[in-house]
């Protein structure tokens, strides 16, 4: 079996982008850009090679049981990168109005809910056979090995 087990990796995974988005919201409601810039920051390290994973891995392997619904797992991606984006653009600023930080705050939160149906994936991905779990945990790997962050991946290799 591979070094990496990659349903345990990717609920872990999952798990820390949770804790990450309710520190980043915490942060962003106290108006700490700092402390926030520096959360993005990690969310954008950890997301990146996670991102990857499932996109050019996990994702087509998951097709033969989702089909079409792999679309909107990929729509809901799009929409965390220009989310991330927007926030990184805001955070560039010396400080927020209250309203900037909360409409930051609600963009974050709603990242929640791609966390909660994508960590679903794992009941899924136990159907596997034992060597399609080996290749995914190689791949995940080699994506964490590579560690693109998930701004850079999405603007330089994502879709290309």
């Amino acid at each position: 079996m591979a070094t990496l087990d990659p349903i345990a990796e990717f609920r872990e995974d999952h798990r820390k982008v949770r804790d990450g988005i309710l520190d980043l919201t915490d942060a962003l409601g106290r108006r700490d850009i700092a402390r926030a810039k520096e959360i993005l920051m990690e969310l954008n390290n950890l997301v990146g090679p996670h991102f990857r994973y499932e996109e050019e891995s996990l994702y087509p392997a998951l097709r033969t049981f989702l089909g079409e619904y792999v679309d909107q797992l990929l729509n809901e991606h799009n929409n965390v990168i220009e989310t991330a984006k927007a926030c990184l653009n805001l955070l560039s600023k010396e400080s927020l109005t209250e309203q900037e930080a909360e409409d930051a705050r609600k963009a974050a939160m709603s990242l929640l809910v791609h966390v909660s149906n994508c960590d679903g994936l794992a009941i899924l991905s136990e159907r596997f056979s034992q060597s399609d779990l080996e290749e995914l945990g190689r791949k995940y790997e080699e994506a964490r090995k590579q560690g693109v962050p998930l701004l850079e991946w999405a603007d330089t290799i994502r879709g290309k």
